[in-house]
């Protein structure tokens, strides 16, 4: 943007953009929420210049919306094991939430406390906060009922999650919003799936998109690959292989392979299919250890 552009907008911030009231003692201006570019003095002004308005603001409101869709996160939403502080694969079968902390803690330092407890004829614990192992899936239910009382979000997914298994999609739906009004990210991809099948709720795209597009933000990168498949259904290839390049950073192998799929076609570059391979060989080999190695032997025994 030149000077003369950014001296411009920042004249327009000054005064109310229906009236040109200054923003003076006073008078207070606000700003309009979807598109940040112009302030009113009022709510009567704000209606009256809606008409001229309304193009530019959905035009400017979706440009700063996909500067936040767009950004790559600085890591996967699982973050990092809390024992051994490294990331949590997105290979949900290599880690494990305990019911107790709702802490999400890798194979490794799992298999490495089942050792100690069984060198030391110690009861079995958490790994986190040292608990007691739930005896039963009863136990594990109100473990999560008492962390769900003290508004944990993990806790909550996680009760959504069981309650859909059980078939009681009802409850699972409400589970997943409150723990999505919460901040989890993993709810508002579950949310996103109720609106796709359309259990419980009616199938309602704009909803799944708004969800998935929440998710992806928040680096959940299984609904960053949705978003990526449903621009390449709408035509938007270019936005697509966006989402992908994001996945594929995050260590998300179907996203590597539909960037690989679209490079062999010649639809996606050669730079940045192999920046998109050596990002997600990093992300990848980020989640080893030996510990976790060692994890994964003794669950092949």
């Amino acid at each position: 943007m030149s000077t003369n552009s950014e001296e411009q907008a920042a004249d327009m911030m000054m005064c109310c953009a229906s009236c040109g009231t200054a923003e003076v003692d006073g008078i207070k201006l606000k700003t309009c929420t979807a598109c940040k570019s112009v302030r009113y003095c009022s709510v009567k002004c704000q209606r009256e210049h809606r008409p001229q308005h309304k193009r530019a603001c959905k035009k400017r409101a979706a440009e700063l919306r996909d500067e936040i869709l767009f950004r790559q996160p600085e890591s996967s939403y699982l973050g990092d094991c809390p024992i051994c502080c490294l990331p949590i694969s997105l290979d949900k079968t290599e880690s494990t939430m305990m019911s107790c902390c709702s802490k999400v803690i890798c194979n490794g330092c799992v298999h490495s406390n089942d050792m100690r407890m069984c060198r030391e004829s110690l009861a079995s614990t958490c790994p986190f906060c040292r608990h007691l192992d739930p005896e039963s899936q009863d136990e594990v239910e109100k473990n999560i009922m008492k962390r769900m009382e003290l508004n944990d979000p993990a806790a909550t997914l996680q009760m959504s999650l069981h309650r859909d298994s059980a078939g009681d999609y009802d409850d699972a739906f409400r589970y997943a919003k409150k723990a999505a009004e919460l901040g989890d990210v993993g709810a508002h991809h579950q949310l996103a799936i109720f609106y796709h099948e359309g259990q419980c709720v009616e199938k309602d795209v704009k909803k799944e998109v708004h969800h998935l597009e929440q998710a992806a933000i928040g680096g959940h990168a299984t609904a960053r690959f949705n978003l990526g498949d449903k621009e390449l259904k709408n035509g938007r290839m270019d936005r697509a292989i966006k989402h992908w390049i994001i996945a594929a950073t995050l260590g998300h192998d179907a996203s590597l392979d539909a960037l690989k799929d679209y490079f062999q076609s010649g639809l996606v570059t050669k730079e940045d299919f192999a920046s998109a391979l050596r990002a997600h060989q990093t992300a990848v080999e980020a989640t080893k250890s030996p510990q976790r190695e060692a994890a994964e032997e003794a669950e092949k025994e």
